[in-house]
């Protein structure tokens, strides 16, 4: 359970892409240069955005080119909401204590603006925007508010926010709900990668009321880089033919080690655990790695009731990196039976 969480915005607690890309072609049209779809942003977009404007506007001062994205954000059709589970989220977070902050690149008036309109003042201890690189903030973030790293997320859409959460030693936890892609996400190392705060909420409530299951650092099986071969790409073509994976699994089992009495009944069968993944990896054909790692996370739960259940998968696919990887976690509902 996380004593505190420091959250990115756009893309994480709130929806903002479409005002976003009207005012990234704002500046665009300006300068005389095309507009960008959807695709295309999503693709080229980074932060720090200064690197993202150097790219496109080469040259350009980046005040001035912050000036015409306001105004273009203003004078965008489209509005800017909640991500579906923020409220009920940090609701809850406030409900149980978490203490809470924001840390992102949004201009601060427009940032300050919408957390008004969306009644958000009373749920963040402090809030920090405007903030270009947020790498250069974060260790001052943690000593002013007196946070300890290895007990706080940095929850964020994009690879500038895990860079930012490994570069204070917080743990990162990737959504994908915003800017950048599963794979860009996953390649930057997220301790969690997750769907969206909705799912965040999921884990952790689930987390906060199996106080018996093993917490982290206590008692963990693991099974590391098992072999499966599977029919997995989101072209055709490529899942014509079975390609090799890599299954990562960490299972927090319901009893602790001690309490197993040196018998194999009560602890989770490894051998069993392997066979099965192999078995779910070959039922059907699958377009998204993320998809497999969702339901083997899901088997391990309600099959072998384990606790709480981890899963990374390595897939090697694009040129010049060491592979893809994926993550993804589990924990067991509460008042299921204890399958042991």
């Amino acid at each position: 359970m996380f004593r505190a969480l420091i959250f990115d915005w756009s893309g994480t607690l709130v929806d903002d892409m479409g005002p976003t890309l009207d005012a990234t072609n704002a500046v665009l049209g300006r300068f005389g240069k095309a507009p960008m779809s959807w695709e295309e942003f999503r693709g080229r977009f980074r932060l720090p955005y200064s690197e993202f404007y150097e790219e496109v506007l080469p040259g350009v001062p980046l005040e001035e080119l912050e000036d015409h994205f306001r105004a273009g954000f203003r004078e965008s059709g489209q509005s800017v909401r909640p991500l579906e589970g923020t409220v009920e989220f940090l609701e809850w977070c406030g409900e149980k204590g978490v203490r809470m902050f924001v840390l992102t690149s949004m201009d601060a008036v427009e940032f300050a603006s919408q957390v008004t309109a969306f009644g958000f003042e009373d749920h963040f201890e402090q809030t920090y925007a405007g903030v270009l690189d947020k790498r250069l903030l974060i260790h001052q973030i943690l000593e002013t508010h007196g946070l300890d790293p290895e007990q706080t997320g940095y929850v964020g859409d994009m690879v500038h926010d895990i860079e930012t959460a490994l570069h204070g030693g917080v743990v990162p936890v990737g959504v994908l709900s915003g800017y950048d892609g599963s794979e860009r996400l996953a390649a930057a190392g997220p301790r969690f990668l997750l769907s969206c705060v909705k799912s965040l909420h999921a884990l952790l409530e689930h987390s906060s009321r199996l106080g018996s299951i093993p917490r982290r650092g206590e008692d963990v099986i693991e099974i590391r880089r098992l072999r499966i071969s599977t029919l997995i790409g989101v072209p055709e073509e490529e899942r014509a033919t079975p390609q090799e994976v890599l299954v990562s699994v960490e299972m927090r089992p319901v009893r602790a080690f001690a309490d197993l009495g040196d018998e194999v009944a009560r602890t989770v069968d490894y051998d069993l655990v392997a066979r099965r993944i192999r078995a779910l990896a070959g039922e059907r054909p699958r377009k998204l790695i993320e998809t497999l790692a969702d339901e083997i996370a899901d088997t391990l739960v309600r099959e072998f009731g384990v606790g709480e259940a981890g899963v990374t998968i390595e897939k090697f696919i694009l040129p010049d990196t060491e592979c893809v990887a994926v993550r993804t976690s589990r924990c067991r509902p509460l008042g299921s039976s204890d399958g042991n």
